[in-house]
């Protein structure tokens, strides 16, 4: 028989009444794109963030590409990124014609580890593309001497990062910029779309041309830009849902505090480990499982708790199986992590069935 339908679900978007409002706002006023809304909102994400520059997109996927392409990263180029992230931090550098060139993880953090960046430097090398998995920002300072010691730039993946802080400053205002994203599992959403941040107006204003036709003014264009911006509406969603942040990382961080003392005391069962220095969003709540993690994960599909494997390494799949590479940290940690449910609208009867589900899925599968 099929896995019931999941009644703990992995991620919830908080979204109600004030958001359909702000739409039905957005389409009283007949302007449904390249209007005041997309203005408002990346004037409020930069400033939440203490960034110069923000500039919106129609998603991640999008927002790296762009981020790539103001830095003239191209054919011939490499960019070194992390496997343990979703496929698109790679494929984004396919898409500029470049080359991603994969990078181990701290075994920790599961971010990319600065150490690996001597080894990988090429002549070719453009830039280093971090990611903050599951929202705790990567040893930014480390990288940021790497990078320059190598002369190469620093750029972000931080779609699960949004309002985490790595020591007095926030994720996405190291490197040149940073790109975020607003996918049903982050912790805002827009439904679909992404936005980057950046302090240098050089960068700003090329992202700017790239989103819409690299037209400057009416029919007048400068470069080959492409379609990619946010409607209104959703700008809209994420101006409402940018005013709920603080009350959801709080509520988030309360669980995944009480969720970490509980796994604590469970054997077999590693809990998240916070890096000094370092403010998570807990976009994601991934354990390491030494039993069998298959089994285990098929357990609480079983018993109704959505998990997954957030990510099964990028170095594998098969549209990269021509490249020989091998990353023994990453490959040894994707064969023991499992994330499961950790979203601000869970109670304190949710978080006990999942840990205790997770306590008997250990055992059971030792």
């Amino acid at each position: 028989m099929p896995d019931p339908a999941p009644h703990i679900r992995l991620a919830k978007p908080d979204l109600g009444e004030e958001e359909v409002d702000a739409v039905r706002a957005v389409f009283a006023s007949g302007v449904l794109t390249g209007g005041p809304q997309n203005a408002a909102f990346e004037r409020e994400f930069a400033d939440r963030h203490r960034a110069a520059h923000a500039v919106s997109f129609a998603s991640g996927t999008a927002a790296l590409a762009a981020m790539l392409l103001a830095e003239d990263i191209g054919p011939g180029d490499e960019v070194i990124v992390p496997s343990m992230t979703f496929i698109s931090t790679a494929t984004a550098v396919c898409h500029v014609g470049a080359t991603p060139v994969f990078a181990d993880i701290d075994p920790a953090t599961f971010t990319l580890d600065p150490a690996e960046i001597p080894r990988l430097v090429t002549r070719r090398t453009r830039a280093v593309l971090t990611v903050h998995y599951a929202g705790q920002p990567a040893a930014l300072d480390r990288l940021l001497k790497m990078c320059s010691d190598h002369g190469i730039v620093l750029l972000e993946d931080a779609a699960q990062a949004v309002g985490g802080r790595y020591r007095d400053r926030y994720a996405g205002t190291f490197g040149r910029s940073a790109m975020f994203s607003f996918t049903p599992t982050k912790n805002i959403t827009t439904g679909e779309g992404g936005i980057v941040l950046s302090g240098d107006a050089s960068v700003t204003d090329r992202l700017r041309l790239l989103r819409n036709h690299g037209q400057r003014r009416l029919y007048q264009h400068d470069l080959i830009g492409y379609n990619w911006r946010l409607t209104e509406m959703q700008a809209a969603i994420g101006r409402v849902q940018l005013r709920k942040l603080d009350a959801i990382l709080a509520r988030k961080r309360a669980n995944a505090s009480w969720m970490s003392d509980r796994l604590a005391t469970i054997p077999g069962l590693t809990p998240p480990q916070l890096a000094a220095h370092s403010t998570p969003t807990h976009m994601l709540y991934t354990v390491l499982v030494d039993a069998n993690r298959d089994a285990v994960l098929a357990f609480l599909l079983r018993h109704g708790i959505e998990a997954r494997v957030y990510f099964p390494p990028v170095h594998l799949q098969p549209i990269f199986a021509g490249q020989p590479v091998r990353l023994p940290v990453t490959e040894a940690i994707a064969r023991r992590m499992l994330s499961v449910p950790m979203h601000a609208q869970l109670t304190a009867a949710d978080l006990a069935e999942i840990a205790d589900c997770l306590e008997a899925a250990v055992r059971g599968a030792g």
